[in-house]
C-alpha cells in the first residue's frame, strides 16, 4: 500500500468554480471569486479585513513592510520554523532574532522572549506550530508591555482556536498560506488579515503594485503578490467544507493516537486543554526508548511505500543565517526536536486504512529494534 505524506481533498464546489473561471475567461487576477474569497474567508475568522496574495511568504512579506518593518529593525520569530518566516523579515533587511521553542508544543516559548528585547525590536512573529496555537496571552502581554506589533503566522492553523479565540484574530495582523497541503488550499496562495481599515488600504496596495488613486501612478515601491481569480475558486469551494475538513483532520489523529500510545519511545502530539488542535500535520518524536533513531524509521517507512518528511531545521543548521549574521546563538530545545521529529502521512485525503497500515508498520519497526 502506497501512503503519500500528503494528499489533498479538492471539493465538487471547487472543480465548478475553476470551471467557471476558465470557461468565463476569468483567469488571472480579477473575477468575482477574488473579493469572495477574501469575504468568506474574514467572516470565519470574524475579523475585518483578509487580503489575498498569492502565496504565504509573500503574505508574511506584506504584512511586514505594512507595519512599516525595514532596515535596522529586529523582529523575534520561533527558532523553530518553516525558513519562509525566517526569509520573510530578511526580505524587508530587518534581523531575525530567535527564541527557543516550548518541549510540549513545539511552539514559541512565551518565558524566554522578553530577554531576547532590545531597543531594535519592532515586532513578535509568532507561528501556530503544525496546528496548535502558540501561547499567545503572555506574547501579547510582552508586546503590550514594550510597544511591539504582533504578527501571528497562522500558515498551520486554519480554524485552530487558543481560548476560544481563532488563530489568526489575535493580533495587530496575521497571515495564511493555502498552499496545496494545507487544510484549505488554492494550490498556492496566502493572505493577509487584520481589523484595521489603515492597515489593510495599505497592505492591498503594496501587493498590488502600490497604484494611487490614478492607475499606473505609483507613490511607493509595490509587489506583485496577487493571487487570481482561478486560485480563489479553489478557495471558495474549500472553505465550504473547512469545519468537516477540521473534523477530519481530528479523526486521523485520533486513530494515530489510539495505536501509536502504547509504543514505547513515541512521543505522541500534544494539545492543550485551553486549545483546539487542528493537526495540520501528525507529528511525533522517536526518542531513544524507541530504539532506533529517527531517520533508521523514514528509512524502514520509505521501503514499505510510507512518505514521512522531518521536522523543521534549526536556525543553527541553516548555512544561509550563520553567513549572514554569525554567532545565532544556541536553542537546545529546538535543536532536539529537530534531532527527533517527524511527521507522518497526513493529508485530507487519507483513509483509515492507509492510517492502520502507518501504524502496523511502525509496530513492527518497534518490535524489530
Amino acid at each position: 500500500m502506497r501512503v503519500p505524506v500528503n494528499e489533498p481533498l479538492i471539493s465538487e464546489e471547487a472543480k465548478k468554480n475553476i470551471l467557471e473561471a476558465v470557461e468565463t475567461g476569468w483567469i488571472s487576477s480579477a473575477g468575482k471569486f477574488v473579493e469572495e474569497f477574501e469575504n468568506k474567508f474574514a467572516s470565519y475568522l470574524g475579523v475585518k479585513h483578509a487580503i489575498t496574495t498569492n502565496n504565504g511568504t509573500t503574505a508574511l512579506h506584506t504584512a511586514l513592510l505594512t507595519m512599516n518593518i525595514g532596515p535596522g529593525d529586529e523582529v523575534i520569530v520561533p527558532a523553530f520554523t518553516m525558513i519562509a518566516t525566517i526569509f520573510a523579515v530578511m526580505y524587508t533587511g530587518a534581523k531575525p532574532v530567535f527564541v527557543d521553542c516550548e518541549l510540549e508544543t513545539y511552539n514559541l516559548d512565551p518565558a524566554k522572549l522578553e530577554e531576547k528585547i532590545t531597543k531594535n525590536t519592532k515586532a513578535i512573529m509568532p507561528v501556530h506550530i503544525y496546528g496548535h496555537s502558540c501561547d499567545m496571552d503572555p506574547i501579547l502581554e510582552i508586546a503590550q508591555k514594550h510597544n511591539l506589533i504582533v504578527i501571528e503566522d497562522a500558515a498551520e492553523a486554519h480554524g485552530a482556536t487558543y481560548k476560544g479565540r481563532i488563530c489568526g484574530s489575535m493580533s495587530d495582523i496575521a497571515c495564511f498560506s493555502f498552499y496545496g497541503n494545507k487544510i484549505i488550499t488554492t494550490g498556492e496562495g496566502g493572505m493577509v488579515v487584520t481589523n484595521d481599515d489603515a492597515i489593510a488600504e495599505k497592505a492591498r496596495k503594496l501587493k498590488d503594485l502600490y497604484h494611487s488613486d490614478t492607475r499606473f501612478i505609483h507613490e511607493h515601491v509595490g509587489y506583485n503578490y496577487r493571487m487570481t481569480n482561478m486560485q480563489a475558486a479553489i478557495g471558495c469551494g474549500e472553505l465550504q467544507h473547512i469545519d468537516e475538513y477540521i473534523e477530519k483532520k481530528n479523526q486521523m489523529a485520533e486513530r494515530y493516537n489510539s495505536v501509536l500510545k502504547d509504543i514505547p519511545g513515541i512521543k505522541l502530539p500534544t494539545t492543550l486543554p485551553k486549545n483546539k488542535n487542528v493537526f495540520w500535520m501528525y507529528a511525533i518524536l522517536i526518542e531513544e526508548e524507541f530504539g532506533k533513531t529517527k531517520d533508521e524509521v523514514r528509512t524502514q517507512l520509505k521501503e514499505v511505500d510510507i512518505d514521512t518528511r522531518d521536522f523543521f531545521y534549526s536556525p543553527t543548521d541553516q548555512p544561509v543565517l550563520i553567513n549572514t549574521y554569525g554567532d545565532i546563538g544556541s536553542y537546545p530545545n529546538t535543536d532536539y526536536i529537530a534531532k527527533h521529529g517527524l511527521y507522518l502521512p497526513s493529508g485530507l485525503a487519507i483513509t483509515d486504512e492507509q492510517i492502520d497500515y502507518v501504524c502496523e508498520q511502525m509496530k513492527l519497526i518497534s518490535q524489530s529494534a
